[in-house]
């Protein structure tokens, strides 16, 4: 690879997912703010009520992160030590962090190749007595194999979770994600595809796993704190469990209610860059290639979210590996993600749950090769174009 000028200089760097933000969320925090209502009130309810009307259920409980809102999934099923949930090898380390901090054991089982998310086949093999539950996460907004892993969770009386961080929009079948399963978990985290800065949702098949999730994230208290110290008057709380500090603020919240109306809008946007992305890598000469992502028309009768657009670089057929890929990426002035080295590479899960990343060969390749590039919908044309004018500099074919 020859040494060429940055596409874009320092000061310019293209920040990997900065979200887009307007005016009316900027006035709703200083309205917020104004109000000295910052903690959870009646902006916080205002949101989970439009999700769950965006989502067609009863309600929703709004959460300080996604990793919250799996937690306390995990802790409605009332798990045991034990207890095994099977999941993915590629994902953020959130999925299986809240499957041992619920008390229970993390299985992985392997990806589908094609799709990147979990394969009902190997999922089936990783059934024994212990197995409680399925965690499906819909990678890069690509919904899982929902009517083989449903069909898998009715046959052993499994619960279905599914990890929804990617998938705001996603529906399969018709049907959309989140409310296949028992429970469906999302992220408002400040890459994702809506945000509220730091912040998650939970929405639940049953009324009553619902409403022990509220409980469970303001310190398993019977009242939060708009009902305790709202305008009608002061309201005593009794704690009935041992729960958490999870709720969400306000403040986050006044983000959320202006940024859920434009999520068609926003997604319609990455279909654009995705497509733009698609037209140019199509063509690249023969050792210098890239691995794209499989169509989204894979799945018929389903939405992809488009929340990740991944390559898969490597030294054979990229002619660079994927960590030289990212260093010249960045020095080029554009911000770039790896989503995600499999779980059974890091030291932490090795050490303690004794996993191979060899004994996950799917997930092991895709993972050293991965390398997300922007697809915000705050990217204009000419951030489009610098992407690929960047990767065509660092694959040398300019």
């Amino acid at each position: 690879m020859s040494e060429k000028p940055p596409v874009r200089a320092k000061e310019n760097f293209l920040v990997f997912g900065s979200p887009a933000l307007e005016q009316a969320e900027i006035d709703e925090v200083v309205a917020c703010l104004k109000s000295r209502w910052i903690g959870t009130g009646p902006r916080t309810a205002r949101f989970e009520r439009d999700f769950a009307a965006y989502k067609g259920v009863p309600s929703a409980a709004a959460l300080h992160s996604c990793t919250a809102a799996l937690h306390l999934a995990l802790v409605a099923l009332n798990l045991k030590p034990g207890d095994e949930v099977i999941t993915t090898p590629l994902t953020f380390c959130a999925t299986v962090n809240a499957i041992l901090h619920a008390g229970a054991t993390p299985v992985l089982a392997d990806v589908d190749p094609a799709t990147m998310n979990i394969d009902p086949a190997k999922v089936r093999e990783k059934i024994t007595p212990r197995t409680r539950a399925l965690l499906p996460v819909h990678f890069a907004g690509r919904p899982c194999d929902m009517d083989a892993l449903s069909a898998i969770a009715a046959e052993f009386k499994l619960a279905v979770i599914e990890d929804c961080a990617h998938a705001i929009e996603t529906t399969y079948h018709g049907q959309k994600a989140g409310t296949l399963g028992d429970f469906g978990c999302f992220s408002f985290y400040v890459t994702k595809n809506i945000i509220t800065g730091e912040g998650g949702m939970v929405i639940a098949k049953r009324p009553e796993d619902l409403a022990r999730i509220k409980v469970l994230g303001l310190h398993g208290m019977s009242a939060d704190a708009w009902n305790r110290f709202g305008d009608e008057g002061y309201k005593h709380y009794l704690v009935v469990e041992a729960g958490f500090k999870y709720n969400m603020m306000d403040l986050q919240a006044a983000l959320g209610i202006h940024q859920l109306p434009r999520v068609d809008a926003y997604h319609a946007r990455r279909v654009q860059v995705w497509d733009a992305y698609d037209q140019a890598f199509a063509t690249l000469p023969e050792g210098k290639r890239l691995g794209l992502p499989a169509p989204p028309e894979l799945d018929p009768d389903t939405l992809h979210a488009r929340h990740l657009y991944s390559v898969m670089v490597g030294q054979e057929h990229s002619g660079i590996s994927r960590d030289a890929f990212l260093t010249a990426m960045t020095k080029q002035g554009i911000g770039v993600g790896v989503h995600y080295l499999s779980l059974p590479e890091h030291p932490y899960y090795q050490e303690r749950l004794a996993w191979r990343p060899e004994d996950y060969p799917q997930a092991m390749r895709l993972g050293r090769q991965t390398v997300s590039l922007p697809i915000s919908a705050r990217l204009t044309d000419a951030d489009v174009a610098d992407v690929i004018t960047a990767v065509k500099r660092v694959l040398d074919v300019e």
